[in-house]
């Protein structure tokens, strides 16, 4: 048995980008989640630390993307890993990690 399975709380990069392979919808953005900085028991500080996520969503899931998701919104994501690999116009090796998106909820919107 095996699992992938990815869970994030974060904030949305970008505005989602749509595109549409064949009929069906699909949304890209970027997404940061925060580690704080904290000091350890010796002393040490540890500064703080962002990671940033590429999530793809599909379907009903990218219409609502499209509708409701902005820059700044905080997610709640799950989701599965998936990696690409492709090669770019000069023939370079590119590759990607991903997050395909199972299930969200909007936990709050950005500030105006």
């Amino acid at each position: 048995m095996s699992v992938n399975k990815v869970i994030l709380v974060g904030n949305v990069g970008q505005d989602p980008t749509i595109r549409y392979v064949e009929t069906r919808p699909v949304a890209t953005f970027s997404m940061a989640t925060t580690e704080r900085a904290y000091t350890t028991a010796s002393g040490a500080q540890m500064p703080e630390r962002t990671e940033w996520h590429n999530i793809v969503m599909w379907g009903k899931d990218a219409e609502t993307a499209e509708k409701y998701i902005r820059k700044g919104t905080k997610l709640y994501v799950e989701g599965m890993l998936r990696t690409r690999t492709w090669e770019d116009r000069n023939a370079i090796k590119r590759t990607v990690t991903e997050i395909f998106v199972e299930n969200f909820d909007i936990l709050s919107r950005p500030q105006q």
